[in-house]
């Protein structure tokens, strides 16, 4: 966080603060024309984006109280109990619209899975093959529609999707 926001007189801290979490949760952003006589055009862009940027993680890496006063630690005191105070009061609320914006990179779900396990002995290049093939079917809802997707996949390629999905659920598992 910049030294930039000791800028701002204290008394206005927590209304900046709060109207940055607004913005972080789908209302509007702070104007820069109610801080014109604060900071620069330059400086506005720095403080809201570092502002914005320690919010966001603070609360998207699930940050203890003491993790997150070590990041400011740089700052006044006044600015850290203010950014502290918004902080613990509207962690959920910050919370529920990173998953909100997570959410709406993709609305389709899963619906329902198949696979298959077969043994292709030879093909019309090789006579003798022995490779098995996995055939995945997918039904996937989007937009209140079930569409079916199959997949063919090798051994090797089956091995990428488990680590895919591996990887996805840590991080699933890490925003609960």
């Amino acid at each position: 966080m910049p030294r930039l926001l000791e800028k701002l007189p204290a008394e206005r801290a927590l209304e900046f603060l709060h109207k940055v979490i607004d913005g972080i949760c789908g209302r509007a952003y702070p104007r820069y024309q109610d801080y014109g006589n604060v900071w620069s055009l330059s400086e506005w862009m720095e403080v809201l984006g570092e502002t914005v940027r320690y919010f966001k993680t603070a609360v998207g890496k699930n940050m203890s109280d003491e993790e997150a006063a070590q990041q400011i630690v740089e700052l006044n005191s006044d600015y850290q109990e203010a950014i502290t105070k918004c902080l613990k009061g509207r962690k959920e609320e910050i919370r529920n619209a990173l998953v909100e914006n997570v959410h709406a990179i993709s609305s389709a779900q899963l619906q329902d899975f198949d696979w298959q396990l077969k043994l292709a002995l030879s093909s019309d290049k090789i006579s003798m093959l022995q490779m098995p093939l996995l055939n995945l079917d997918l039904d996937v809802r989007e937009n209140g529609e079930i569409k079916p997707i199959s997949i063919e996949m090798n051994k090797e390629e089956l091995q990428n999707l488990i680590n895919a999905l591996e990887a996805a659920n840590k991080v699933v598992l890490q925003l609960k």
